[in-house]
Formats: structure tokens, sequence, C-alpha cells
């Protein structure tokens, strides 16, 4: 599988000339061109072109999951690694877009499964990147294993090992350049659940971006969330967290999660204050919902 999605990258890179390496801001495809190719397509590995969603923020993940690429002055950060097989897909997307592999200094992720943080062991090696992680991401990242006390432990595939470089905390900031990504520690989804947010701009237009993690209440089989009041309580607090947020533009992991691809669209707006509150008041919902379905369980 990874040969063949290695091969498919090169023909990718192949068949679309980067930007010219004096290009500011290197636009990827058109958002038509992006639809058309992820029409009726949702797979993890799916591939996608790569595509500008507002100022320097990129998306060169696969058309089921995002993989943001945040360009800075002194190098760029990305933003989750997709599964493995992605991962080399994920690269290709960087360099259609003109940059250099090396370019990317930091490897940051949302969630420590393997739909999110598969690739990054292969993007370390590609990229020579550096990984910056919560504590409770650590264990998962570094031994490829999902912990026991994550609700999917059991359920979920491995994940390949990767080296982590550096250990952040709630509310730091990863700076590099002209970047300064703030952490958010959202457990609940998984117990790593991490949020980003930082300032993006397209000239004097500038926006709160938050990337925010998967909110959903699920698990495996034999999981009760209701068994485990201090998780559920520290959920609770991360949904009020994420609806907290400064957020004129949410992207989530699972683009499905944000209506991302309806408001490339033009469905709806892109930039929309308030989306946090929302995407946090569902995940309440959720999360009340499989509470409530687990009393007869």
């Amino acid at each position: 599988m990874f040969v063949r999605m290695a091969a498919l990258a090169a023909v990718l890179v192949a068949s679309c000339a980067p930007a010219s390496a004096d290009s500011p801001r290197p636009e990827g495809v058109t958002i038509e061109q992006f639809l058309a190719q992820c029409q009726d397509k949702d797979g993890w590995s799916d591939p996608a072109p790569p595509v500008r969603l507002f100022g320097n923020v990129y998306d060169v993940g696969t058309c089921g999951i995002v993989s943001l690429l945040v360009v800075g002055s002194e190098g760029h950060v990305l933003l989750d690694g997709a599964t493995s097989e992605a991962a080399p897909l994920i690269a290709a997307n960087i360099q259609r877009l003109g940059f250099k592999l090396d370019e990317v200094k930091w490897i940051v992720v949302s969630h420590e499964h393997f739909d999110h943080a598969g690739g990054v062991a292969e993007l370390q090696k590609l990229t020579g990147a550096k990984l910056a992680v919560r504590e409770e991401q650590r264990f998962a990242l570094e031994s490829g294993k999902i912990g026991a006390g994550d609700p999917q432990a059991g359920a979920l595939d491995p994940l390949p090992p990767a080296h982590v470089d550096r250990i952040m905390a709630d509310g730091e900031k990863l700076t590099l350049g002209n970047l300064a990504l703030t952490l958010h520690a959202t457990p609940g989804h998984a117990p790593g659940s991490t949020s980003w947010s930082w300032r993006s701009c397209e000239g004097s237009d500038c926006r709160a971006v938050v990337f925010a993690d998967s909110i959903s209440a699920v698990s495996s089989d034999s999981y009760r969330f209701s068994d485990h009041p201090e998780y559920v309580a520290a959920f609770r607090s991360s949904l009020d967290k994420i609806a907290a947020l400064d957020c004129d533009i949410l992207i989530t992991p699972h683009p499905a999660a944000s209506t991302l691809y309806e408001r490339l669209a033009g469905d709806a707006p892109l930039v929309l204050p308030g989306a946090c509150r929302n995407y946090a008041d569902f995940g309440r919902e959720r999360l009340d919902a499989r509470l409530k379905s687990e009393q007869n369980r």
C-alpha cells in the first residue's frame, strides 16, 4: 500500500508545476478543482490536492482527513499527519505548493489515533521536522500503542512509533519566526486531544483560526463514559474551553465535522464568528445523548 501511495504522490507532484520560489502565497489548486477531486470521497487515505484555505493556511491532507500546513517566515508547522498510507501524499502536496520538505520545522497532532497521527513518523523522516506533543499524547506516539485510558483502547489500529522532541502544556505557544500557535488541552475524544489557535492574515484582513480537535464521544464496545465521571468532567470542560475561543475560522481534523467542504464551496461562510461555540454545543448534545444511552446498558 505504501509503495502505491508513494508512486501516486510522485505523479501528483509531476502533474502540477509548483509555485515559483519567490511566490509568497502559492494557491494550490482552485477550490473547484479540490472539491471535484474529492467528490463522493471521504476515505482517510483518498488522495486530495493541496488547497489554500485562508492566508498562510493550507490543507495538504486527504479527502477524508485534514492536515494543515501553516506557512511562516522561518519555516512551517504541519498539524496532523493523517494515516501512514497518506504520509507520501502529504509530502507530495507540500512540494506541489512549491515548498521544500525541510522547510517544515515542527509537526503537532490533534490526537493520538492512527487516522491523524499514523503518518507522523514517516513525515518526520521525510522532512526532518521535530514533533511537539502533550504529555498525554506521548505514550501512544512513541510506542505506537493506544493507552488503556483511551475510550477507544482496543478498537483502534496501532500507529508507527514517532520521536517526540518537545512536551508542551496547556496555553503554551509554539513559535517559529512570525508564527505563534497556542496549544489548548481539550481531552475528551481522546485523553491527548488538543486544539490549536493562531491568527492568519490576507492583506489587512486578519482572522482568528482554530483547529479544534474531534469532540465525538465514541468508544470501544466495552467502555462506558458514565463509569468515568472525572473523564466526563474533563470532556465537558474541554467543550467549554472550545466554545470560549476567539474563533473566526473553524477547521476540524475530520472536515465534515465543521462542514469545511460546504464552506469552501460557498454554501456557508468560511469566516463565521461563533463557529466554535456552535461546534461545542453540538458536542455537548452528543455527549449527553451518549450518557443517556448508557443508562440502559
